[in-house]
């Protein structure tokens, strides 16, 4: 399957791995990059500039498919060395790298000085365009479902990728309920040029996560998620659990009062709690409303490899079946 995606990222499948604080490791990464897919390390898991180096190195280990390095600017006063960790990936010899949070208009001519396809992840259609007007060479088009945030203007990718489709030039891929090949084929017909899974990847094999946190996603249902830091319009999708729900409940009682500082408790360090201790009622952590879609916890290649043959099954049969077998391609056979 050809796309704009697979071409820009020399890829064999349009299916990106999104990055996850503590999931996207070497590990993960290049589970998926083997597959055929892009896995991506999370650069600010790792505590320094240094210590991504050795992930890249671990990765490349691993792998000889492309793989990328999520880097997300985050709205703080103590800013991580972002231009050593660009130093990091480049010397690493990665050249593909997923931006998040902020605009990384910033440390759009050092990537690209450096040979580096960036892709940002996007939550509206307006953040997708400056993107693409600052050099951005794809998008991430995150619709509300998505886990993690999921911004504050609340449109769904029913709505949202057709918008994108309407009004990008560059590529992009769709995130936010991704989960198989009904999500692929979906989002090829809405415009996307791919989709980005993170929850999903977060249930297989080769996630480097505490099985309980496995298992919590395969238990879940669609209605298992919550809003948190909406007040603060830092608005994050998480699995519902003990903590999470003791933050809903200060935030119904500081109402518009609210500051960060009254649910730190429940949002600060708590990945490592839940990711490596397995410690599923620390506090928040992201996770998608397509938890609904996940009932097992296969190996990433059986995943990929699944979502591939299925995506070609619905395309070249049920949806040429619908429009007459006399329109069906000639290498399909209805079952």
């Amino acid at each position: 399957m050809k796309t704009r995606i697979t071409e820009l990222f020399g890829i064999r499948h349009p299916i990106v791995q999104g990055g996850m604080h503590f999931v996207g490791l070497a590990d993960l990464a290049a589970a998926v990059s083997n597959a055929g897919g892009l896995g991506v390390i999370t650069a600010l898991t790792q505590r320094t500039p240094e210590l991504l180096e050795k992930e890249i190195a671990r990765c490349r280990d691993m792998t000889d498919q492309p793989f990328g390095v999520n880097l997300t600017f985050l709205p703080t006063f103590s800013a991580p060395p972002y231009a050593e960790y660009i130093q990091a990936i480049v010397e690493g010899g990665v050249r593909i790298v997923e931006t998040a949070g902020r605009s990384p208009e910033e440390y759009m001519p050092a990537m690209k000085a450096a040979g580096i396809k960036v892709i940002h992840k996007c939550t509206s259609v307006r953040h997708a365009l400056k993107a693409e007007r600052i050099g951005c060479d794809a998008v991430s088009v995150d619709g509300f479902e998505c886990g993690g945030h999921p911004g504050e203007d609340d449109v769904p990718n029913m709505i949202l990728l057709p918008r994108a489709a309407d009004e990008l030039s560059i590529p992009f891929v769709a995130s936010g309920g991704m989960a198989d090949a009904r999500s692929l084929v979906a989002a090829l017909a809405l415009g996307a040029d791919g989709i980005n899974m993170g929850t999903r990847f977060v249930a297989t094999k080769e996630a480097p996560v505490h099985q309980n946190v496995k298992r919590a996603i395969v238990a879940a249902t669609e209605l298992d998620t919550r809003l948190v830091m909406r007040p603060l319009r830092n608005t994050e999708r998480v699995l519902k659990n003990a903590g999470v729900q003791k933050i809903l409940d200060i935030e119904r009682d500081k109402g518009e009062q609210i500051q960060i500082s009254d649910i730190l408790e429940q949002v600060a360090g708590v990945y490592p709690k839940v990711m490596v201790d397995g410690e599923m009622d620390a506090g928040a952590w992201s996770c998608g409303m397509v938890a609904g879609l996940i009932d097992d916890i296969p190996s990433v290649r059986e995943l990929i490899d699944r979502i591939m043959a299925d995506a070609s099954h619905l395309i070249g049969q049920r949806l040429c079946r619908i429009l007459g077998s006399e329109q069906m391609p000639e290498d399909s056979v209805a079952p």
